[in-house]
């Protein structure tokens, strides 16, 4: 949706030029900023495009700022109100130069390592997508079908509920909900965000400092059990029953409970199936995806199965026992590839420093101490044995 009229201004680019984006550090802390282009092509006038000169290499060089990028070293230049860098700021830099060969060789050796540490993080991915697809499989069956097997179901009404459970109730959500518009008047309160990952937790919680506004006067007030949902990304799943006292945007939408028609966690996993989402995107509208929008009307025209109370109790007491296991492998699968990074950002940076003479290494032969941090790389086939276990349990 952020398409140009016009490429006119763009500069060209060629294999081997460095490319660094120098925009809005103030705010962006998270983001890699530097790549090396591997095509001839066009970009954005507003980045930088380097080019090297006299005794170093590009794929050295291109190593050596990617170690800095990662240390966060740009993030102490720059200037302007949000703080942007300039080539200006870059000529300044010291740059380290080790001869021709040994740039070569250090070159060699992270491509090396960079590839091995790219597949042993695809394993833990794909180990974690797994994880989190039996997790909502599980999930779906319960807030929809119950916990009991046997019991006996009738037709919903609804083509993609299909059948639920024949003493549960299925009516539309402006039965169960009212939108609430308060506004605070301070915007001193709790900051909260509403995402399609973690639903609705508090902005402080999460290490971002984007689009900070100056004030939150008027933003509106959500309260605990309070349903929140961001009508712009309603369609990917951005919403959440909100745990906490808080201030949203003034551009969502807040609803609450005209009567205690459903416990809180289970309100919030219902919504978020896919078969949910996908309901969503379907009465969101706009002209393309990327601005699709569900306004209260839409909300309220979708139909919510409510089973009773009690029961609504024992699915969530439920499905925290058999998903525990489950959220502790996410957690640690997770765990691992954050010391896999990390070990990845040490590495770099020793070897382009020289702290780690690499000059007579096999490449073949190493590997050692990756193998030691996830015991996969010796065996990538067996890498999340233990995860594997989790979901054929799941599956049964």
């Amino acid at each position: 949706g952020l398409v140009p009229a016009s490429f006119e201004t763009y500069q060209i680019v060629n294999p081997g030029d460095i490319i660094i984006r120098p925009t809005d550090l103030q705010n962006d802390w998270m983001s890699l900023r530097v790549g090396i282009a591997r095509d001839r092509g066009i970009i954005t006038s507003a980045y930088l495009c380097l080019r090297t000169v006299g005794p170093t290499i590009p794929e050295y060089t291109y190593w050596l700022l990617h170690a800095y990028d990662l240390m966060k070293v740009f993030y102490g230049m720059g200037s302007g109100l949000r703080q942007n860098l300039d080539f200006t700021d870059l000529k300044r830099m010291p740059v380290i130069v080790p001869p021709i060969e040994e740039q070569h060789r250090i070159a060699a050796f992270l491509d090396h390592i960079d590839r091995r540490v790219n597949r042993l993080i695809r394993v833990k991915r794909r180990m974690i997508a797994l994880l989190n697809e039996q997790k909502q499989a599980i999930i779906h069956r319960a807030v929809t079908r119950g916990l009991d097997p046997d019991v006996r179901l009738k037709p919903s009404g609804v083509a993609w509920l299909g059948e639920v459970p024949e003493h549960w109730d299925v009516r539309r959500a402006k039965y169960y909900f009212r939108e609430i518009d308060e506004r605070t008047e301070t915007g001193d309160e709790e900051l909260l965000s509403v995402s399609h990952i973690t639903g609705v937790t508090p902005r402080s919680q999460k290490n971002v400092t984007m689009f900070m506004a100056e004030s939150y006067k008027g933003y509106k007030i959500c309260r605990v059990g309070d349903l929140a949902i961001n009508i712009m990304w309603a369609w990917m799943g951005a919403l959440g029953v909100s745990e906490y006292s808080g201030i949203i945007s003034y551009s969502y939408s807040v609803y609450r409970q005209t009567r205690r028609s459903f416990v809180s966690s289970y309100l919030d996993l219902l919504l978020r199936t896919s078969v949910y989402i996908a309901e969503f995107n379907n009465r969101s509208t706009g002209i393309q995806s990327s601005r699709l929008r569900m306004y209260t009307d839409d909300f309220f025209r979708i139909p919510i199965i409510q089973p009773p109370l009690d029961e609504q109790e024992a699915i969530i007491q439920h499905l925290q026992e058999t998903t525990k296991d489950i959220n502790s492998a996410i957690t640690r699968t997770q765990r691992e590839i954050d010391l896999i990074r990390e070990y990845r950002t040490r590495l770099i940076a020793d070897v382009v420093t020289g702290k780690l003479d690499v000059r007579g290494v096999e490449l073949a032969a190493y590997g050692d101490e990756l193998a030691g941090l996830g015991e996969a790389l010796a065996d990538e086939d067996d890498a999340g044995g233990e995860e594997l276990e989790l979901v054929d349990e799941a599956e049964e």
